[in-house]
């Protein structure tokens, strides 16, 4: 059954590409939500006035990958920790937030980040917040499997993310 979930944890270039490599995300969009302004554009969301986050929207098939391991792969393969940045990529377009579609998705949020407060030293600084989904600039979809390798900055970023994913959900990743 299809399920969908929306996660932002920093750059989205980087969050999609960790979401394509998993069995049974069936498609990952990134987009801005969680602000105050109607269909924002890229550069509003970067200047950080609008209070939107770049974010994922991802579509799963339930059966083969669930709503929790879907929010602790996203837990997992991020710096939770760390307000309103992601390294170098710095304000709250880029904090750690899941919004949650239903009330069991709350729950289920919920449930993520004491997992991940309770397996760490630090405090994830997560945030579980509502808002509208707006679909980011088609040049945004699928960038890692484009433009992304001839970027530096996705070479040095998105990498290390892929195998955070691999060495902790390897029977989730794709060969």
């Amino acid at each position: 059954m299809s399920e969908t979930a929306i996660v932002a944890g920093g750059c989205f270039w980087c969050t999609e590409a960790v979401f394509k490599d998993v069995i049974g995300v069936e498609s990952v969009e990134s987009g801005y939500i969680g602000g105050h302004v109607e269909n924002p554009s890229y550069k509003d969301v970067c200047n950080g006035t609008t209070g939107h986050a770049e974010g994922v929207k991802v579509t799963f098939d339930s059966d083969t990958v669930t709503l929790p391991e879907i929010y602790d792969m996203f837990m997992g393969t991020h710096d939770p920790s760390q307000l309103n940045r992601q390294g170098n990529d710095v304000g709250t377009q880029y904090r750690s937030a899941i919004f949650p579609l239903s009330d069991e998705q709350r729950a289920e949020a919920e449930a993520a980040i004491a997992r991940w407060n309770d397996s760490h030293d630090q405090t994830a600084v997560t945030t579980i917040e509502s808002g509208e989904w707006y679909p980011a600039e088609d040049y945004h979809q699928e960038y890692w499997e484009g433009e992304g390798q001839r970027n530096p900055y996705c070479m040095a970023v998105i990498p290390p993310k892929l195998m955070k994913l691999r060495k902790s959900f390897a029977d989730k990743v794709k060969s």
